[in-house]
């Protein structure tokens, strides 16, 4: 957690803001929805509730929370209740372990008293040296998730949606991983920040021994993996429960899925995990193919200088760079997270077995493909 209690302090509330961030975007993306959908069938959505119809969040927040408790006839209680609890921690988890922005490095300083630093500060909740490792191994805890809330729930309906439900992860967990595995060889590190690190300044890479450099591309990882991210961005759907890929909630077969039992703040806590998982899988987007907080064709260290030129060498320039840097990572991000919506609006839902198909029989082939590619290209350009 840090060195001295400075440090401590600082690490300990940067992982609750984070935390807050995801959670609270949640309603945004919701009222976002919501004005989205309507815009795209030409109605007016929420707007009633203040301006806008922001305030129609605050509304909703409130029904969720004053609902009157339920729980099913021939539920279980201790998977009923655990569903939803345990619906949020997989996509917190892998959330705090991603880069946001880039490192905040601070010279030493006197406050108190005494004095303080030097610091390095990372915009994430905590680096793991093997974070997709990490962040693939909490997320497939998703699944477990909704088993227990379809076992739990002692509805057949609900047990009928958590089944598709986690045989459609399990399925799609595959050709994520395999896409993963190209981007892996491709940087050559599980380490997250360092495959941001790694997309710095101008499109450049090795051929044969010689250096091949293309100045007006950023050297971002969409340019040498775009099969890759095809697939994993079309796998991600499937692991979030989004339209096309929502089975799992078919009202027509299913009524509501394995959450049908759900009501008030517990269906609110399946709204916030899915909803994380969007996020999640945005920011993986960003990180793997889009530069990460990198900003086209300048490398932090160069943006520092610029901002120090502004401002002035001290703490104060380093600190607006790495907030500089996160906003540019949000900014990427909600580019994605809005594909997400404008897909759940646009496409028809899959039948059960277009949907098996295209997870084992197209996915699956072209992302293994994909990896062999990868490993052959690699080799060559090092030989």
């Amino acid at each position: 957690m840090g060195r001295d209690s400075f440090e401590i302090i600082v690490n300990g509330v940067k992982m609750i803001v984070i935390f807050l961030m995801m959670v609270q975007v949640v309603p945004i993306l919701v009222w976002l929805e919501r004005r989205g959908s309507a815009f795209i069938q030409n109605r007016f959505g929420p707007n009633r509730v203040g301006p806008l119809g922001l305030l129609q969040l605050l509304a909703d927040a409130v029904k969720f929370l004053t609902k009157e408790e339920f729980f099913p006839e021939k539920g279980i209680k201790f998977l009923y209740y655990a569903a939803p609890v345990s619906a949020l921690i997989p996509a917190t988890l892998a959330f705090l372990a991603i880069p946001l922005g880039a490192p905040i490095k601070l010279d030493t300083f006197e406050m108190f008293g005494q004095t303080w630093g030097p610091y390095t500060f990372l915009i994430q909740g905590y680096e793991i040296g093997v974070g997709i490792v990490f962040i693939l191994a909490v997320s497939s805890l998703a699944a477990y998730t909704i088993l227990m809330a379809g076992w739990g729930s002692g509805n057949k309906y609900a047990l009928l949606g958590a089944l598709r439900a986690s045989s459609q992860t399990i399925s799609y967990e595959l050709a994520m991983g395999l896409s993963i595995v190209g981007v892996i060889l491709l940087y050559g590190t599980f380490n997250l920040t360092d495959m941001v690190t790694s997309q710095q300044g101008p499109l450049s890479f090795l051929f044969q021994g010689h250096t091949v450099t293309l100045g007006w591309l950023p050297n971002w990882g969409i340019f040498y993996q775009p099969l890759a991210a095809l697939i994993f961005y079309a796998a991600a759907f499937a692991e979030s429960n989004r339209l096309p890929f929502d089975l799992a909630e078919g009202e027509a077969e299913l009524v509501a899925g394995f959450h049908v039992e759900y009501g008030g703040f517990k269906f609110n806590l399946f709204f916030i995990g899915e909803y994380g998982h969007c996020l999640v899988a945005s920011a993986l987007m960003v990180t793997f193919f889009f530069g990460g907080y990198q900003i086209p064709l300048i490398t932090p260290d160069e943006m520092l200088v610029h901002v120090q030129g502004l401002m002035g060498a001290g703490n104060a320039a380093a600190i607006v760079n790495g907030l500089l840097h996160h906003v540019v990572f949000l900014i990427k991000m909600a580019v994605f997270v809005w594909i997400f919506i404008q897909v759940r609006w646009t496409l028809p839902r899959f039948r059960y077995d277009q949907l098996m198909d295209l997870g084992w029989k197209t996915m699956l082939p072209w992302a293994l493909a994909n990896t062999i590619l990868t490993a052959a290209l690699i080799y060559v350009a090092h030989t």
